[in-house]
């Protein structure tokens, strides 16, 4: 018994170690496949890590190349600025040097022409001694001769002083000349200023703004240029405003803009074409306006020309009131005036249509109305009491007939009524006229348009005859005139424009 025990516990303890052996064995196998996955992470994690940091060398050097690149381009900009410093420096210096000469130079002049002066009056001195020894003159009568020399020899500057003198005499009379106005006005400031100052024209849809304007603006431009108008886009919908101070054109401006967006098709080429056939177009519509005129009064035929100039005067104004209208109430009050007092009420009331027809003409010609209305009348084989009666209703002649008088008493009733006469915005539209006939007056100007209410003149020049230097000496020439004959607020900016056009034609 104690034997079998022996053996059963020698047997199990046996049991135990082979076990525990054999567990031993097993444990140390897997904490050995622990280990090696845990030397591979780490070696993964290794690499990353050595990835990253390479990757993050990289940013920083790719970050400091950038920065030192921007860097070169700063030095780079500051040694362009510095080296324009030094560039004007040295303009500045190489003008202040000429200037320095040419103030020296100035000075040689000077001393020059004081010396000239000198052996100048010597020599008068001497040949007045010379001529009056031999030749028995007396001091006075020498020096007369001496003159007389002198003039001859001076004679052509001389009368190119005089023709200089005579023409800048004539300009200033036709421009004060080309100021006498004398109209009614209507009775109220609403409709006159709306009249006299915009046109409003309404748009389909807002998207034609953006057409007329077309891109970089060349299409508006071209329109402001080529109708003489101010075009004012602005954030009320579907409307834009044509502003000008000539009825006429601004008339045929805002035709023009209406066929072009009826047409769709809006660019420089097909404004300028759209605008000569309403050229043509409106020349029709005031001969028809006047033959109407004519025929609605009863009146005889006249000549073609005054029966156009007759309908042009719906686009004229003066003191507020409409040209046209005030013309028809001059002439049916000078009717019924005339008939009152025993006078040819038809020849007093065809005086009336015409005592005014030279205003059809002074915003293209300028000068007085008077002496071109007169001038036409006396072409076109009027009345002498027309004629008269144009001189006499602003007092250049007397009234020579019942008629001439009832003409003039009718143009004083007509301007003279109650809210007649709006002088602070005719002051206006004078002063803009004025801005035109400055520019217009000198040489080579071919179209002069103030515009923006007058605060801008575009003077368009003849480019073959005006170079570059030439159009800024004359804006600034026109400028210094503005400011010596124009009362105005703030400043008047002026745009000379000087342009080249080639033309062809593929065949």
């Amino acid at each position: 018994m104690i034997s079998i025990s022996i053996g059963l516990l020698l047997g199990l303890i046996t049991g135990f170690a082979l076990a525990y052996l054999l567990l031993s064995k097993t444990a140390v196998k897997r904490f050995e496949y622990i280990e090696a996955q845990a030397k591979a992470k780490a070696k993964v994690i290794e690499s990353e890590s050595h990835i990253l940091l390479e990757e993050a060398k990289v940013a920083i050097k790719k970050e400091e190349l950038r920065f030192e690149k921007k860097i070169n381009h700063k030095m780079s900009d500051i040694e362009k600025l510095q080296n324009n410093i030094d560039q004007q420096k040295s303009d500045l210096n190489n003008f202040e040097d000429k200037l320095s000469k040419f103030s020296q130079y100035l000075e040689n002049k000077e001393k020059k022409l004081e010396e000239l002066e000198i052996e100048k009056q010597t020599a008068i001195d001497k040949n007045l001694q010379i001529l009056s020894s031999p030749a028995s003159l007396t001091q006075s009568e020498a020096k007369a001769y001496i003159l007389q020399e002198v003039e001859k020899k001076s004679k052509n500057d001389i009368a190119s002083i005089v023709r200089k003198y005579e023409k800048i005499a004539k300009e200033e009379a036709e421009k004060k000349a080309n100021y006498i106005l004398a109209q009614a006005t209507t009775r109220y400031a609403g409709e006159f200023a709306g009249e006299r100052l915009i046109n409003i024209v309404t748009l389909p849809t807002d998207e034609h703004k953006g057409r007329i304007i077309g891109k970089d603006g060349r299409n508006i431009k071209a329109m402001e240029m080529l109708l003489g108008v101010d075009i004012i886009i602005d954030e009320t919908p579907n409307t834009i405003i044509v502003s000008g101070f000539n009825l006429y054109r601004r008339a045929i401006a805002t035709r023009v803009i209406d066929i072009l967006v009826e047409d769709g098709r809006i660019h420089p080429a097909r404004i300028e074409d759209v605008f000569e056939k309403v050229n043509q177009e409106f020349e029709q519509k005031i001969y028809e306006e006047g033959k109407n005129i004519l025929m609605g009064l009863g009146q005889p035929p006249m000549h073609e020309e005054l029966i156009k100039m007759l309908g042009k005067l719906r686009y004229r104004a003066s003191y507020g009131q409409n040209a046209l209208a005030h013309t028809l109430e001059v002439a049916n009050l000078a009717m019924i005036m005339a008939a009152e007092m025993g006078g040819d009420e038809k020849l007093a009331q065809r005086a009336g249509l015409l005592h005014d027809i030279g205003k059809a003409y002074t915003q293209e010609l300028g000068g007085s109305h008077v002496e071109i209305g007169a001038e036409l009348c006396k072409r076109y084989n009027e009345s002498p009491v027309v004629i008269n009666t144009i001189y006499a209703h602003h007092g250049h002649e007397e009234p020579s007939s019942i008629e001439s008088a009832a003409v003039c008493t009718a143009d004083v009733l007509s301007a003279s009524r109650p809210g007649a006469r709006r002088e602070v915005l005719e002051s206006f539209t004078k002063r803009v006229k004025e801005l035109e006939n400055i520019a217009l007056s000198k040489e080579n100007v071919e179209h002069a348009y103030a515009i923006n209410a007058g605060r801008e003149i575009r003077v368009i020049v003849n480019a073959k005859k005006v170079g570059d230097n030439e159009a800024i000496m004359l804006s600034k020439d026109i400028a210094k005139d503005i400011e010596a004959n124009v009362q105005y607020p703030a400043e008047i900016k002026v745009n000379v424009i000087r342009e080249t056009r080639a033309v062809s034609f593929a065949k």
